[in-house]
């Protein structure tokens, strides 16, 4: 008896099938979907629904097909953006990504989205789904055909169960802005009275139950937000541990039993009953890390040759030979922060001496640490308490020894790496373990999590 976890990342579908019994990986596969599409703005960054479901229901098939039908599915995938669905719960407008800049460009009355948003309805920046769809209502861009806002996930198992209506859990709501922490509902009356067409939102419910079952009857789990679900996946205990995560973009995340009031570049995100995941995200991340080998590979004039290794090395050489404090002081602040997407990366205190490419990669890499490390100290400072695990995930960090032993340094905390490189799709998997009953809690579903030694 098996559970699949199906992520639907900015790049990539990764389905995973956890045993239920030893949480050990049975089977996975990864494809890039290359869903992005033009858009009609340069700050466009919007995917094609219908490519991401036709991929994944091929790849769930094929799985199906290998290990037979799984006892349960759960989905997560990139919580902010949101799409447009019909009557009949068929999309009708591309997936607005995270990544999609609408929401800073301005309007009529020359301010953004975002910034109208923040100040008359809560937290919102962006990228997120309302300011998004705020964007699109004040430029009337909405397909006449909508009826419904709804995740890329949550689109995903209203496909596979034929759901017409979309249904979102309270910590995919969040991800869209506007959204009140404490009553795990949408901000209304500030959103009607800032003028927002609320019609379009969808019902939201508190847990992750099953929303419906496949034609093949296997259940259905409601999709959980990425980065939490990641945290899912990736610790043993919410409570003690803080998670690192290098991919596309980075996060620290730190769980909370109860509602701490959090500000700056810190977001309180809703979690599974009764838990909150603190986070603070990096828009750059490891993007920041691929930029320097794609310069690298510019100035060498090598276009197909894969320059990873040599950056590793030669940062490698320059800390052995002068030590971090040498290193070339890096601000990953390339694609701006949520709080001032107008910031920009710097690059400082490069003297001759230290005029290397080792000093410069090492300096890029304690850069992208030291801005995850920031945020963690902000949520020490918010609960009074540290963490006594320190867990790291996504491939920006798992593939890179050097970036780990940093890390360590940095947090003052040996890494865990888990074995199962897919984390979100493994936690989904993990919930859904809970919500068929192949395990009593959450919690011993985690405690299956095993983890790697170098």
């Amino acid at each position: 008896m098996y559970l699949m976890g199906i992520d639907i990342g900015t790049t990539t579908i990764s389905i995973v099938l956890l045993d239920g019994e030893s949480g050990t990986l049975t089977g996975k596969k990864t494809v890039e979907h290359c869903a992005f599409c033009r858009g009609e703005w340069p700050e466009s960054r919007i995917q094609d629904p219908a490519k991401i479901w036709r991929l994944t229901r091929c790849a769930v098939q094929e799985l199906t097909e290998t290990y037979g039908r799984p006892y349960g599915i759960g989905l997560t995938g990139q919580m902010h953006g949101m799409l447009y669905v019909d009557v009949l719960g068929e999309a009708v407008s591309p997936l607005y990504t995270w990544q999609d800049g609408c929401g800073n460009l301005p309007l009529k009355n020359g301010r953004t989205s975002a910034e109208f948003l923040k100040e008359h309805a809560g937290y919102a920046a962006s990228g997120y789904g309302i300011t998004t769809h705020y964007y699109l209502q004040q430029n009337n861009r909405i397909p006449k055909e909508a009826v419904k806002m709804t995740t890329i996930s949550d689109y995903i198992a209203m496909k596979l169960t034929g759901s017409q209506e979309p249904v979102i859990a309270a910590d995919m709501a969040a991800g869209w802005g506007c959204f009140d922490l404490q009553k795990h509902e949408f901000c209304m009356d500030a959103l009607r009275a800032a003028g927002v067409d609320i019609s379009y939102l969808p019902r939201t419910c508190k847990e992750h139950g099953i929303v419906g079952r496949t034609a093949q009857g296997v259940p259905v789990i409601c999709s959980l937000g990425d980065n939490q679900v990641s945290v899912i996946g990736s610790v043993q205990s919410l409570e003690d541990s803080v998670l690192i995560n290098v991919g596309t973009g980075s996060q620290v995340s730190m769980g909370s039993s109860k509602y701490v009031q959090c500000g700056g570049n810190i977001e309180l995100r809703p979690c599974l009953s009764g838990h909150y995941i603190m986070v603070g995200a990096g828009l750059c991340g490891g993007r920041a890390y691929a930029m320097l080998e794609q310069f690298y590979r510019e100035a060498s004039g090598v276009s197909s040759a894969n320059l990873y290794d040599r950056m590793l090395c030669q940062a490698q050489k320059f800390l052995e030979e002068y030590g971090k404090d040498r290193a070339w002081k890096i601000h990953t602040a390339f694609s701006g922060t949520r709080e001032n997407p107008r910031e920009c990366g710097s690059m400082g205190e490069i003297r001759a001496e230290n005029f290397h490419p080792g000093a410069m990669t090492a300096g890029m890499l304690l850069g992208i640490l030291e801005e995850l490390h920031q945020y963690y100290k902000e949520m020490c400072k918010v609960t009074g308490r540290h963490a006594v695990h320190l867990v790291g995930s996504g491939n920006g960090l798992r593939k890179n020894m050097l970036m780990r032993r940093l890390a360590e340094e940095m947090f003052g905390l040996p890494l865990k790496v888990t074995a199962c490189e897919e984390e979100a799709a493994c936690g989904a998997a993990l919930c859904a373990m809970t919500a068929v009953g192949a395990a009593a809690s959450i919690e011993d579903a985690q405690r299956k999590i095993v983890y790697i030694t170098d």
